[in-house]
Formats: C-alpha cells, sequence, structure tokens
C-alpha cells in the first residue's frame, strides 16, 4: 500500500525511527487530550445539553436556545463571565476587527506587546492605510516588539505607568513571523506586571492555533478577552465558519453590540443549523487537537532529521498546533507545500504556486485539501515567499493522515 501511494521504503523508515525517538513526547499529548477531554464533556452535562439544542432559527433568531447553551457551554470552558459564539464570523480576523471596533473609541491607544500583529490586521489597524481601519477613526497604535522571544517587561511597564492605554493586545501564535509563539507561562508573568500598574487597561488575546494545546488558557491566566476562530482548534474540523470571543460580561456586550447592533446585541443571530455542527466539532476538538500536535512533533522531528531548522523542536513546550521548517530555499519550499497538497483528501491533484492574496505583501504560497475552505485545523500549510523562506504547517484531524501527508510532503521534496 505505502508503494502504491508513493512512499519509499527510506521514507517508511525515517518516519517509523523518528516516531519512535518521539514516543514520550505523544504520551505528554495523550494526557492534555484526555484533561480537555473531561472539561468538554462536563460543560455539556453542567449545561444539561438537549438534542432540542440542535434545533435551528431563522430570520433574527429570538430566543435561540442552542445558540444561547452554546455560549452558556463555551464560558465554563474558558472559564469567563460571558462569551459570543457565532457562524455570522467568517474569520477570526474578522472576530477580531469586531472586537476592536467594539471595545476602541476615537483617541483611544492600542498597545500591541507582542510585536507586529499577524499581516491581515494590518489595514484593520492602519499600519497600511484603509479608509475603513481604526486609524481613520482616529484610534492609535503602537507597539513593543519582543526581546530574546518574550515580553520586553521593562517597557511594557514603564509604558504602561502613564495610564493612557485603554487595550493591550498579545498574539498567542507567531503568525508569518520567525519569533516564537508565546506561551502561558510568559503570558501569565506579562499580566501580573500589567497588573501592578495599570488595573484598568483591557487585556486581548488573539488565542488563535492555541486552544486545547494546555490544560489551561489565558483567560485562566487573568485576560479579560480572548478571540478565536471555529475553523482552527475549537471547530474540531466539523464547524464549517464561524469564530468565538470569551471573556467579561461588559466588553463582551460591546463586542455584541458592533457584531449586530446596539440594544440587541447577543439577542438576535440566527443559528441556521449550526448549532449541532459547532457542538460536535467542539466535542472532537481536544482529541483533533492532540492529532494536531503529534503530527507537529513528528514533522518536527523528520524535517531536523533531513538537515532543516524547525521551530519549535519535537521536545520544545508547545503552545499551538503550528509548526515552522526553515528551508533557506524557495524551490524546496515551495516543493515541500505542494507534497503537504498531494497528501490531502481534497483537491490531491491540484498544485498550488505563489500567488498575490488579498491581506498579505508577499506572495503566498497555500497548501490545504481540505473539508472546509481555509480550514487550519485539517493538515495545511502555507508561507509567504520571502527570506529565508519558512513553512507554516498546521493541523491533522488525525495523527495518521497527518502522518501520511507528512510522508508524502518528504518524498517530494527528494
Amino acid at each position: 500500500m505505502y508503494k502504491e501511494y508513493g512512499i519509499s521504503e527510506e521514507t517508511l523508515n525515517l518516519i517509523k525511527r523518528c516516531e519512535k525517538e518521539v514516543k514520550e513526547e505523544l504520551k505528554k499529548i495523550d494526557e492534555i487530550c484526555e484533561y480537555n477531554s473531561l472539561k468538554v464533556l462536563k460543560a455539556f452535562h453542567d449545561n444539561n445539553l438537549s438534542e432540542v439544542h440542535f434545533n435551528e432559527t431563522t430570520g433574527y433568531g429570538y430566543n435561540d436556545i442552542g445558540r444561547d447553551t452554546i455560549e452558556k457551554i463555551y464560558s465554563q470552558i474558558f472559564n469567563v463571565e460571558d462569551s459570543l459564539v457565532r457562524g455570522q464570523f467568517i474569520s477570526a480576523s474578522h472576530a477580531l476587527n469586531v472586537t476592536l471596533f467594539g471595545l476602541l473609541r476615537p483617541n483611544n491607544i492600542m498597545l500591541s506587546i507582542s510585536g507586529k500583529p499577524y499581516d491581515t490586521m494590518d489595514e484593520v489597524i492602519g499600519i497600511r492605510e484603509n479608509p475603513s481601519s481604526l486609524k481613520s477613526f482616529g484610534i492609535k497604535y503602537e507597539q513593543i516588539d519582543l526581546k530574546d522571544n518574550d515580553f520586553d517587561y521593562e517597557k511594557i511597564v514603564k509604558r504602561l505607568e502613564k495610564k493612557d492605554v485603554k487595550l493591550v493586545e498579545i498574539q498567542r501564535s507567531r503568525g508569518y513571523s520567525k519569533r516564537k509563539s508565546i506561551t502561558l507561562d510568559k503570558i501569565h508573568k506579562v499580566i501580573k506586571e500589567i497588573r501592578k500598574v495599570n488595573n484598568d487597561v483591557i487585556i486581548m488575546i488573539d488565542n488563535c492555533y492555541g486552544e486545547f494545546t494546555n490544560k489551561i488558557e489565558p483567560s485562566d491566566l487573568g485576560a479579560d478577552i480572548l478571540v478565536g476562530s471555529l475553523i482552527k482548534n475549537l471547530g474540531g474540523g466539523i464547524a464549517p465558519n464561524g469564530a468565538y470571543v470569551v471573556g467579561k460580561k461588559e466588553l463582551i456586550e460591546l463586542v455584541s453590540e458592533r457584531l449586530t447592533l446596539p440594544g440587541e446585541g447577543k439577542e438576535v443571530g440566527p443559528s441556521l443549523g449550526m448549532n449541532k455542527k459547532i457542538l460536535q466539532g467542539l466535542f472532537l476538538a481536544p482529541s483533533v487537537v492532540a492529532s494536531s500536535l503529534k503530527t507537529a512533533i513528528l514533522t518536527s522531528k523528520v524535517m531536523e532529521s533531513l538537515g532543516f531548522e524547525t521551530m519549535p523542536r519535537y521536545d520544545e513546550e508547545r503552545t499551538d498546533i503550528v509548526q515552522t521548517i526553515i528551508f533557506k530555499d524557495r524551490e524546496k519550499l515551495i516543493k515541500y507545500c505542494q507534497g503537504i497538497q498531494m497528501g490531502s483528501p481534497v483537491d490531491s491533484n491540484s498544485i498550488p504556486i505563489p500567488g498575490d492574496m488579498p491581506g498579505y505583501l508577499d506572495e503566498v504560497i497555500m497548501a490545504a485539501g481540505a473539508f472546509t475552505q481555509g480550514s487550519s485545523i485539517e493538515l495545511s500549510c502555507d508561507a509567504p515567499l520571502r527570506e529565508p523562506f519558512i513553512a507554516f504547517q498546521q493541523g491533522g484531524l488525525t495523527y495518521e493522515y497527518g502522518k501520511l501527508g507528512l510522508m508524502k510532503a518528504v518524498e517530494n521534496i527528494k
């Protein structure tokens, strides 16, 4: 079967050897998976989830008990006061946009303390000119870059002592940058430092790619509001779209009134038959995230064995599902992404090529033969075509499928 699939004995032996060497790391992921599965199951039970909650609403979406129950479940899982979980969000970037516009007002200052956010936020913030940006509404933006892959605590504290910053933003995952993703220990430390000098500033976390990779979330550590996508970790490969915002009740109310309209907020928004998919995706999410992490660990070990630099290394602590491979070679990067496409369940006969994409400055190559368009909890690999030619791989609905995709990618660069 492997030979018919185009996998050589050499590649198969490499994978088997590396798998043995990462055995203990894979066991750690199983423990996290079981803990988070219990967390989800308990939330389902405590909120009396029933088949009636799968029913759909249309139009205005008044009295959607399934939608309301989903948001109670999310609030319990994240240990927060309130949640907004909606299919009306088209992406995490959209949810971040709505959150920022909901919380910030003209002359307010937004401070990013993890460097520049993800590329798709450039025009939202106004880093790139856009007449609909926060900047165009008089909202000011500042950033403090990371220092040696950690927060610059001294600069952050000094800046926040002035008490004029409205919102601090932290991007947990690395985005398209060379820096490491930020661990929960570091997030906890910086939140404590912030609170020593400013109790009023809103601490917002872009939580994309990080959910269920650990036993706790940033909301357990004092963050005020978290934002993430349902076509990433928490959708479990089942949710067809949507995003979530969780946190303090008064903040969620402001965000909900930006998503819908003032005076109605969370009370409207039809589920349109998505409730069951959102719930089933959440139910599977701990296992799917675990599969993604295992795929990432094995990828790191295999690609390191082939002479490429990887971040994180196979035995390093992980805070998201993203695995980077530094190729330092444009063609090898392209070949690897094309190999991931060849190992995908959908459109495996398509060959991704670099091209321009809305929201990105550089040409981007994206490999994702996914059941849901743009889903990065399914095995995918993408990269901006710029030095040093880094591939950003994420996802894997099952470890077995992730491993097979990796084999195809290895064969393709050989």
